[in-house]
């Protein structure tokens, strides 16, 4: 008797790239409006936005990887993330995404390491295809170190 290993997952697509996620880390996708900046944050932390009566911090994947200088911001929605790291000031961020995360199903047979990517930038935890379709998986737990280092510098 085998056991399905189907996980649902959720593709973000980022100025560059697209991400692959499990489902279950995604709390909401909303509109982007323009965040409240943080003084003295890195280019990649753009702001806090106001969600669910949070502040919460609002990040540029592509620019945090490496992947683009610059994000579009015009029809850009926003994923809201649950941080898992247990910090109970910062239990959620949000990344900044280029239209509509995609619903997919991501069984062990479809995904395998991407061989060609070389290197994996900051925040990514490994390179995959999916269905031949190209991926990062995001180090979660590297990028929310990242984002309370980078707002207790800048307060």
């Amino acid at each position: 008797m085998s056991e399905n290993t189907d996980i649902r997952g959720v593709l973000i697509g980022v100025t560059g790239a697209r991400l692959l996620l499990p489902n279950a880390t995604v709390s909401e996708v909303i509109t982007f409006s323009m965040p409240e900046s943080v003084p003295n944050a890195p280019d990649w932390l753009i702001g806090r936005i106001r969600w669910r009566g949070w502040r919460v911090p609002l990040i540029s994947f592509a620019r945090m990887a490496g992947l683009a200088e610059k994000e579009g911001e015009l029809g850009a929605k926003v994923v809201v993330l649950k941080a898992l790291g247990g910090n109970q000031r910062h239990s959620f961020f949000a990344i900044l995404t280029q239209g509509f995360p995609r619903l997919v199903t991501v069984s062990e047979s479809q995904l395998e390491p991407d061989l060609e990517a070389g290197s994996p930038p900051e925040g990514v935890l490994m390179s995959v295809k999916l269905r031949d379709e190209r991926a990062f998986i995001p180090d979660l737990n590297r990028i929310e170190s990242l984002i309370v280092l980078a707002l207790e510098q800048a307060a």
